[in-house]
């Protein structure tokens, strides 16, 4: 049996997915993924959230770079990929979907039953009074602020960073909460920072609830993800992965298909007669 037959026999086995995603479901939307097929970084590991609230250069270094980079992710399309799992999902076939991107591009495509793992990048919080505001609200003060930046040129990286590799930093001028002069973060799950213990509960429930697992487009090297693998094993239901490269769930997969997310995902769609109309 081929790839594709195997997959489209796993999803009609199972007919509660829970559907976990990672950032090689968006790299057909242009957006770069972080690691490469032994599971390796691709690029400097992201900035860490200790460094981010401790380090005034860090954020800095960080708001600069964003600046750059967040026009090209806000511009960012679901793809094929994204479309076939809302599909899926308005077919009946997905319980939940599980991302650890913050792209939103799910939703876009039409997911509703969707838990973003490690938040979303659209938004801010503020870390004295928890107000939340729009992140492209934002990038007008950014702009405002550092006219000088705004006509720099990089190169886009993932989760809406760009690369800017030697440049100085000193002169970025990063705004505070307009509320209360507090630190502003992307609400989102940075590196060395715990998934709200509520949204875990949420997902591992549904995963309770689930007849087995699909994997896309993640290595799973981030216990974060990894967890859920891991408890997926532990009571007993299969695990299928559609991954290019390796990923830390391998020795607990019953199958893994080794093709883009979107070729494996529009093929499948195709085979189980659901029509993609979002």
């Amino acid at each position: 049996m081929d790839d594709a037959a195997a997959l489209h026999r796993f999803v009609e086995d199972h007919r509660r997915l829970f559907v976990l995603t990672g950032a090689g479901c968006s790299t057909a939307s242009g957006i770069p993924d972080y690691r490469d097929a032994d599971g390796a970084w691709k690029r400097t590991p992201p900035v860490t959230w200790q460094a981010f609230m401790r380090d005034p250069a860090t954020r800095r270094r960080y708001w600069a770079r964003s600046l750059l980079g967040w026009p090209m992710l806000a511009q960012a399309r679901p793809n094929a990929a994204h479309t076939a799992l809302a599909a899926l999902e308005h077919a009946g076939r997905v319980h939940c979907l599980l991302t650890q991107n913050v792209d939103r591009l799910h939703q876009r495509a039409g997911s509703t039953r969707v838990i973003d793992l490690h938040g979303r990048i659209d938004r801010l919080r503020c870390t004295g009074c928890h107000a939340e505001s729009s992140r492209a609200d934002f990038q007008q003060r950014l702009r405002q602020r550092n006219p000088r930046w705004s006509r720099r040129e990089a190169a886009m990286a993932p989760d809406g960073d760009a690369d800017l590799d030697g440049a100085d930093f000193t002169d970025f001028d990063v705004p505070d909460c307009p509320r209360c002069g507090g630190l502003l973060k992307p609400d989102v799950v940075f590196f060395g920072e715990n998934v709200p213990q509520q949204r875990v509960d949420t997902a591992m429930q549904a995963l309770a609830e689930s007849d087995a697992l699909l994997v896309v487009g993640s290595s799973l090297m981030v216990w974060s993800g990894y967890r859920f693998a891991r408890a997926a094993a532990d009571a007993g239901l299969p695990i299928a992965a559609i991954n290019l490269g390796r990923t830390r769930a391998d020795p607990l997969l019953c199958l893994k298909v080794e093709q883009p997310c979107d070729a494996a995902l529009a093929r499948l769609v195709a085979q189980t007669s659901i029509t993609v109309s979002l």
